[in-house]
């Protein structure tokens, strides 16, 4: 088990590592060479220019002005300077209320971790009962509620408090999500209506020997909302013509190359070889070449379309149909259109970056079939995942095996060694096992059926939030007091086995520190550093680039997925107000990353990242959802952590706490989930 001196080391380790990565990038970020590596989104915008191009040829690489050197940190007040309602006109609506994520996590623990330390550390800590147990328990443990006899009065205290923290968290909860719904809604207001706020997708359109779909999608809706039909656009498989429209970029990319070549010296034409790779063969000019053949594509691309409009296997049986009037659209999006349920099936369009295409013509019967196999295949993921978490784990718990397994002590009685791999490897080795597990999850997604990005995002969170869950939260929690507690649990009798689980349990606290210093503290300065695009931007400025085209592409650095970043923001609200009350010793080590989160993705989101759709902050519902989860959740397990503790009467006393836990829920679906489901017809 992590000592003390342990967490110091794995802190140390982790503290080192993020001052290493804010200093690399602070001087990384003013050289001229890698200004669009840091700042990106400004050259996508047209709102910066390059350092390259003027100055001597050495200050173009390297930032001579060494008075720049001595406001390394000057990034970190610039990023906190921008308003919120310029945020919103830079970067986005989606972006502003996912830093609202973390400022609710901050609201959320600094008043809950002051309560804490005040009142229960001291409460915990003037025990000895783990000294005169034959438990294995660390320093650390003598913080936590393990450390309270059974049957103490003292019991109360963490009663009261756990009443105080939910009521607490209920009503920033309440307060916030008041806030992003009027955010939304004023959002939505100032937008001015956009197109698909006026549009439905409508899907599973039946087939009929005499109409097209086309015809069919028109009569269907002149005859049933004539007053408010506008137009519609059939869904057409376009696979070949896209695959000519990306063929005839990349030739006139080619012939941008070719063309600036010419202009920066006239004399000579640029000339290329018709041989494979153009390693060999006939020489050719190259500006008229690529001239001929992107006129070719284009007659090629005309003629492909004609033949996609005119052939019936290449008409999807989906359409969005567009309406005059909003209250035309709502009615239309949120009625059964047919008494077959299962044809002229209608939503909200999504936003048009917001469309997956390759789900728009997926049969209904199918999306069954197909999430039941998802289902399946999700719950085999993450039930054999346990392996690898309890390899974790095993790390976790080195002096519980050397109990049991004696003959392993002298390998791992190093100190600084013990130190390491209990207080910096576990952490390190469940975000490696975790690596790819979001890729996974948005397969599968996919596969389900869903016809928006951002649809996908949010199933794909869903699941990914289940799955941390159920293995990174209850799994380390089992396989750790497995292991911590195995000497115990061969020599005792079954009887004694919940006692001993709910006295473990608040010791696996010291596992998620370790957690929350490698994936929060040191993740998130790793995220500013950018090492992975630096290093592939130069790769592609050196060996692939051409035009300007080519370095817009190479420097565009995407979105930040919402199926990755939320879930694992989840975690830490789990973790605390689950330990809040039991191991507050792991609240300061949260609120540190909720801090240097904000501040390290508002800087990201003003500089670096690009927004792939427009949800207007869509995704605050789930958001909502599993705070509330996370908190019954704490509330159930101090239920059954004094239910082992001889506790009879405060356990009566908690099962309060979930009951108005989901009535409250129920109070904010109620009065604010609408708001992220629907367009109101009330512009203002």
């Amino acid at each position: 088990m992590a000592t003390l001196s342990d967490i110091g080391v794995a802190a140390a380790i982790n503290i080192l590592t993020a001052f290493a990565f804010f200093l690399a990038f602070a001087i990384l970020r003013i050289q001229p060479v890698n200004d669009r590596v840091y700042f990106p989104k400004w050259y996508l915008k047209g709102l910066r220019s390059s350092p390259l191009a003027s100055g001597a040829f050495v200050s173009k690489f390297v930032n001579l002005d060494f008075t720049s050197y001595a406001r390394l940190l000057n990034w970190m007040p610039a990023a906190l300077k921008m308003p919120e309602p310029e945020l919103i006109d830079h970067a986005g609506l989606d972006y502003a209320v996912h830093l609202r994520i973390y400022l609710l996590g901050l609201k959320i623990f600094v008043p809950i971790a002051f309560l804490a330390f005040t009142i229960m550390v001291p409460v915990n800590w003037t025990n000895n009962t783990l000294e005169h147990s034959r438990l294995t328990y660390s320093d650390i443990d003598k913080l936590s509620i393990s450390n309270i006899p059974a049957g103490s009065k003292r019991f109360w205290t963490h009663l009261v408090m756990a009443y105080a923290f939910t009521f607490w968290t209920c009503y920033v909860l309440k307060r916030e999500y008041e806030i992003v719904a009027a955010m939304r809604l004023n959002f939505l207001a100032l937008e001015q209506r956009r197109p698909d706020q006026f549009t439905v997708l409508v899907r599973n359109v039946p087939p009929d020997p005499d109409e097209s779909v086309s015809e069919l999608v028109e009569h269907f809706f002149l005859v049933n909302h004539p007053d408010h039909y506008l137009s519609h656009q059939v869904v057409y498989n376009a696979n070949k013509p896209w695959e000519l429209v990306n063929e005839k970029k990349k030739i006139q990319n080619w012939l941008n190359f070719y063309q600036n070549k010419y202009e920066r010296n006239p004399s000579r034409r640029p000339s290329l070889k018709t041989g494979f790779l153009g390693l060999w063969g006939h020489s050719i000019d190259a500006i008229d070449f690529c001239t001929s053949k992107i006129e070719r594509l284009s007659r090629d691309i005309s003629a492909e379309r004609e033949e996609v409009s005119n052939d019936p296997k290449s008409i999807m049986p989906a359409a969005f149909v567009s309406f005059k009037t909003l209250w035309g659209a709502a009615v239309c999006a949120q009625t059964q259109q047919s008494r077959n349920p299962t044809i002229w099936l209608t939503e909200w369009a999504p936003e048009p970056r917001d469309v997956y295409w390759e789900n728009l013509a997926i049969p209904c019967v199918f999306l069954t079939i197909r999430r039941l196999i998802a289902a399946v295949a999700f719950f085999f993921l993450t039930f054999f995942f346990m392996i690898p978490i309890t390899f974790v784990q095993s790390l976790a718990n080195i002096e519980g095996i050397e109990k049991a397994l004696p003959f392993l002590k002298a390998i791992i009685e190093v100190k600084f060694i013990k130190s390491f791999i209990q207080g910096f490897l576990p952490g390190i080795a469940l975000k490696i096992f975790l690596l790819f597990l979001p890729t996974i999850l948005m397969m599968m997604s996919k596969f389900e059926g869903f016809i928006s990005i951002s649809a996908l995002e949010r199933r794909s969170a869903s699941r990914y939030y289940f799955f941390l869950f159920i293995n990174v939260f209850l799994g380390s929690i089992i396989t750790g007091t497995a292991f911590q507690q195995l000497n115990n649990f061969i020599h005792q009798s079954t009887d004694q086995l919940p006692k001993t689980i709910g006295v473990s349990i608040p010791m696996k606290g010291t596992f998620f520190i370790t957690y929350v210093m490698v994936d929060g503290w040191a993740g998130v300065a790793g995220e500013i550093l950018r090492l992975k695009p630096l290093i592939i931007y130069h790769l592609q400025n050196f060996f692939l680039v051409k035009t300007e085209k080519d370095r817009e592409e190479a420097m565009d650095p995407g979105a930040i997925g919402f199926n990755t970043g939320e879930p694992q923001i989840q975690l830490y609200f789990l973790l605390g107000l689950v330990y809040a009350v039991v191991t507050p010793i792991l609240l300061p080590f949260i609120i540190v990353f909720f801090g240097l989160a904000y501040i390290v993705y508002r800087h990201q989101f003003i500089n670096v990242y690009n927004q792939e759709y427009e949800s207007a902050a869509a995704f605050w519902p789930d958001v909502h959802l599993r705070i509330i989860v996370a908190l019954i959740v704490s509330q159930l397990l101090l239920m059954g952590l004094l239910s082992t503790k001889d506790a009879a009467q405060s356990t009566l006393l908690l099962i309060t706490l979930p009951v108005l836990t989901l009535w409250f829920h129920r109070f904010c679906k109620g009065r604010y989930e609408p708001a992220f489901v629907r367009y109101p017809l009330q512009v203002d």
